[in-house]
């Protein structure tokens, strides 16, 4: 799943995400969603999440 609707995201999920700083290069970092900071359903970037160390970015794929 590649983290744009909101439905598939849940606290606790393992999840790849792109900080904001790495968005240029795409470079992905691994983590366990703590909160999710997007509101809608939808985003066409991925749901916006903080992960547990605090760090945020948006999902680009969610792990096994």
């Amino acid at each position: 799943m590649d983290g744009k609707n909101r439905s598939d995201i849940t606290a606790g999920l393992k999840v790849n995400i792109v900080l904001k700083k790495d968005q240029k290069t795409g470079k992905l970092t691994t983590g366990i969603v703590k909160d999710l900071l997007t509101n809608s359903s939808y985003h066409p970037h991925g749901i916006k999440v903080r992960l547990e160390d605090g760090q945020v970015g948006r999902v680009q794929e969610i792990l096994k």
